[in-house]
């Protein structure tokens, strides 16, 4: 099970709901990246941070 599964089944919605989430932001991001490809440090910048403290937070 992948971080971000385990992550909405204890945040109590619905893995599929939440996968369906994750598709969408990854397909925008996508997007975003091939229309404007400036912006892909700041798309990879905040995937960082935002895995970075949900994995610390995991760990506490």
């Amino acid at each position: 099970m992948s971080l971000a599964t385990a992550l909405l089944a204890q945040a109590g919605t619905g893995v599929s709901t939440g996968l369906l989430l994750i598709g969408i932001l990854a397909l925008a991001a996508g997007i975003l990246i091939l229309v404007v490809p400036r912006v892909l440090n700041y798309v990879v910048a905040i995937y960082l941070l935002v895995s970075g403290v949900l994995l610390i937070i995991e760990a506490l």
